[in-house]
């Protein structure tokens, strides 16, 4: 969802999600479905006790028991998965590895200042963040550092220079609270002892070049590292999948020359290669390239040359692309280099700065989903665009993401400047029962401005049964606002299921369905392990409760708990 500043919804944005008809009732135990996820990991340490709940899959609801696994892979490299067991079956659904690996990168920058604890490498004002060895303890022998391209604690002195300079970049450019959105980052270990470094969703880890020479601690690999949590911590997570996890790497990349770029120092001036610093190779060859990404490895300059099985790194060059055009244009002169257009797309693209590309792809992460792919990246930065600068910059977002051959989508936002008013509409609970002869259920009608002014909606219903009236209060709302249905059934009201249509009408209509059961509930005392229908009546302890939706009974369900599910009468 993305509001302004006195908290009017803009524009709302979800992964798809078709309607649920599972039962919560696991086949498989949590004691089974750990010792299967811990099977996925080939050097298991620890895993998280298994949490039960709903993975969409391949458009369909699966329960399942959800547990993190943390260890290490044969070879011996580091793995934290999240890993998702059928709670039916037992079979895994999916895994998502947590570990973001990025190639390597040099580390020096000289003598700069960083904020640390008197006798401590903790941070007094970023919350969580520090920095040591692999034992997870701060270093604490200041002074800091001595400048040895392989000394640890100068390690750990880039590291914190990065980290902090990336944090003070999204506050300031971008008005962001830090790499975590709550003023905070995860801690920094220095002295992985192989060529690597990587983000796990607890810590940022960082190793040494290929030949040995420096740790890799510039400030593109730190601020990359730290763009994993702030994709992490966004709506939606990080997800799965060749192209979600390339998007994921894209993110590390663009925060890192954004980050470079505030920071413009002579050591390591501000550019869009990665890498090219690290001496990774024993050179100066970059790793990546994003103003023209299949320079290096032949990496995917376009969206339509990226395949299921595109390695993560490589996928991130179309957004990677896509980022390089929007800030500084196809063409843009003063020394940097042009970047090309794919197939179809405009014959050239006018960039907008990258302070400016920054913040738009920033208001674009925080309308991120689960199933985060180019297509929604596309719909929410020109959203983004539109609401925070006007229509030349969300002219161009949209030009940049066409020379890159991401398309538009139907219904795409229009960049002239003005919305059409519209709102949404939802139900909680989506369905009910009553009892004929003076039972009643209410449920919440809300409403959301999806487009332009907030707007006044009025709320109707058709459908309903003989003998069953339908009332709102109030009956007509300001979107943004709710309301309270109530649903009274009198005597002598046919038993049955009747779907009951709620309207919505303001500058257009909407509506939604309501299930409503009518019928003798057959009573009884409530039991974990019973299957109730809608309308059902029970009795715990003392107090009747009328089942809301059906549902199958589990421990811990008791109806003063679940008031989703139960409802006093």
């Amino acid at each position: 969802m993305l509001a302004d500043s006195r908290g009017r919804v803009l524009d709302v944005s979800a992964a798809p999600a078709p309607e649920l008809s599972l039962s919560p009732r696991a086949r498989i135990s949590a004691a089974a479905a750990e010792r299967t996820a811990i099977a996925r990991v080939a050097r298991p340490e620890k895993a998280t006790a298994p949490e039960l709940g709903v993975l969409i899959k391949g458009g369909k609801g699966v329960l399942t028991w959800q547990s993190t696994v943390t260890g290490s892979t044969a070879a011996g490299a580091p793995s934290v998965r999240e890993v998702y067991v059928d709670a039916g079956t037992g079979a895994v659904v999916e895994t998502r590895e947590q570990v973001r690996d990025a190639s390597g990168h040099g580390y020096h920058n000289g003598t700069v200042e960083i904020d640390t604890a008197a006798s401590a490498m903790t941070d007094p004002n970023r919350s969580g963040f520090q920095c040591g060895g692999q034992n997870g303890a701060p270093y604490t022998s200041p002074p800091w550092g001595n400048g040895g391209a392989n000394d640890l604690e100068t390690a750990c002195v880039d590291i914190m220079y990065a980290a902090q300079q990336e944090f003070d970049m999204l506050n300031e450019w971008l008005g962001y609270d830090g790499q975590n959105g709550r003023g905070g980052l995860v801690p920094a270990r220095a002295g992985l002892s192989v060529v690597n470094a990587y983000y796990d969703g607890s810590k940022t880890t960082y190793g040494r070049n290929q030949t040995g020479t420096n740790q890799l601690t510039s400030i593109d690999v730190v601020a990359h590292e730290y763009g994993h949590e702030i994709f992490h911590r966004t709506p939606g997570g990080a997800g799965s999948g060749s192209e979600n996890g390339g998007m994921n790497e894209s993110t590390g990349d663009i925060f890192g020359a954004v980050t470079e770029a505030y920071v413009n120092s002579p050591n390591d001036p501000p550019d869009y290669t990665v890498g090219e610093k690290a001496g990774f190779f024993g050179d100066s060859r970059p790793i990546r390239n994003m103003y023209h990404p299949s320079l290096v490895n032949n990496d995917p300059d376009c969206y339509t040359q990226l395949g299921p099985g595109t390695e993560v790194h490589a996928a991130a060059g179309p957004q990677n692309h896509w980022f390089y055009l929007l800030a500084e244009g196809s063409s843009p002169g003063g020394g940097k280099p042009d970047s090309p257009i794919c197939s179809g797309g405009p014959a050239s693209v006018t960039g907008i700065g990258v302070q400016k590309a920054a913040k738009v792809f920033m208001g674009g992460l925080l309308m991120k989903t689960s199933d985060w792919n180019h297509r929604a990246a596309r719909a929410a930065t020109v959203t983004a665009a539109r609401t925070t600068y006007g229509a030349a910059e969300c002219n161009a977002v949209k030009a940049a993401w066409s020379a890159v051959a991401v398309p538009a989508a139907a219904g795409e936002a229009d960049c002239g400047g003005s919305q059409t008013p519209d709102f949404s509409l939802a139900l909680t609970p989506a369905s009910g029962g009553v009892e004929a002869g003076g039972g009643s259920t209410t449920a919440t009608v809300s409403t959301t401005t999806t487009g332009g002014e907030p707007q006044s909606v009025a709320l109707t219903a058709a459908g309903a049964p003989e003998g069953v009236t339908v009332s709102f209060s109030p009956a007509t709302v300001t979107s943004g606002g709710s309301a309270t249905m109530k649903l009274d059934a009198a005597a002598g009201t046919a038993d049955g299921t009747y779907p009951i249509t709620v309207t919505g009408t303001g500058s257009t209509a909407h509506t939604v369905t309501y299930t409503l059961t009518v019928g003798s509930a057959p009573g009884g005392t409530w039991a974990a392990g019973a299957s109730y229908q809608a309308g059902d009546t029970v009795t715990y302890d003392g107090v009747t409760y009328r089942c809301r939706q059906a549902h199958t009974a589990l421990p811990g369900w008791e109806p003063p708990n679940v008031p989703a599910l139960w409802q006093p009468v």
